[in-house]
């Protein structure tokens, strides 16, 4: 099956995000249930020891393409419901089969190279980071903090940390629209991971505002609820409202997954047949 890379002008990764805003409140609570179930699906598996965390990562690229089907739904007026989470999971005619089976490698895919990934920011670390996450769930007082300082200031992990991101970032890119031409367009595991590639480099400045739009969107939204709460006296409430706020951006995020393929691939009948 062709399949055409489009040219998205710069200025589209800022629509990207503003229409992924007016798609999430089409079906506000929908899209949220779904993110939610989600998470407490995640949480049931992280409770299994060694397989529970191996099990999310090989989740995680289902999510973004459950996320594309809903959205797409949300587009052409019909509904968003818990099922899409397993849609492709539940293949039964021939070449849906087919696609689920590519669709699981490039899972496992995912999850062994993040936990490679992973790995490697461990043996460059020697550990620190898992110490620094220890530490800061831990209680805030004077010597946590004193022990949190002194574990950023090292080198060793600032390093790790940097490689950390960029791996997880680069894997990111590559895995981008992976789920979607898998089950939307029939490639395989490798031609997807390599238009997915090609089509976040040739968008660069796309996806360079798209960040952008986001970094502004969190960096207003903080500022305006500080200011707000403490302007009513009570600073304190700002990490209150952090978090329902993060679950509200991140499943937005999730929603424009599904304009960031259009913008790099557009919306032929190969997606629309697939929702009707």
């Amino acid at each position: 099956m062709s399949l055409r890379i489009l040219q998205a002008k710069a200025r589209d990764g800022a629509a990207w995000v503003s229409r992924a805003f007016a798609l999430f409140f089409k079906r506000p609570i929908a899209f949220s249930a779904l993110f939610s179930l989600f998470l407490f699906a995640c949480v049931a598996l992280l409770a299994l020891p060694y397989i529970g965390a191996v099990l999310v990562l090989i989740a995680w690229p289902l999510l973004s393409l459950a996320f594309m089907i809903a959205a797409l739904a949300a587009q052409g007026g019909q509904a968003v419901h818990a099922g899409q989470l397993i849609e492709p999971l539940r293949a039964v005619n021939p070449g849906e089969v087919a696609r689920r089976r590519t669709l699981l490698t490039l899972c496992g895919l995912f999850a062994l190279t993040n936990a490679l990934a992973m790995l490697a920011g461990d043996a460059l670390d020697g550990g620190a980071f898992e110490r620094l996450q220890v530490l800061m769930m831990s209680s805030r007082n004077d010597a946590t903090q004193t022990e949190i300082a002194a574990l950023l200031a090292e080198p060793k992990l600032r390093m790790a940390l940097t490689l950390r991101s960029a791996g997880i970032s680069l894997l990111a890119l590559v895995f981008w629209h992976a789920p979607a031409l898998v089950w939307w367009q029939g490639q395989g595991v490798a031609q997807a991971l390599f238009s997915s590639t090609l089509a976040c480099w040739r968008n660069r400045g796309a996806f360079l505002v798209y960040g952008l739009a986001w970094a502004f969107t969190l960096m207003v939204f903080g500022l305006v609820t500080g200011l707000l709460f403490a302007l009513m006296g009570v600073p304190q409430l700002a990490l209150v409202a952090a978090v329902p706020a993060a679950l509200l951006f991140s499943t937005v995020f999730y929603v424009s997954l599904l304009l960031t393929y259009q913008g790099c691939f557009g919306s032929g009948e190969s997606i629309e047949s697939r929702v009707a």
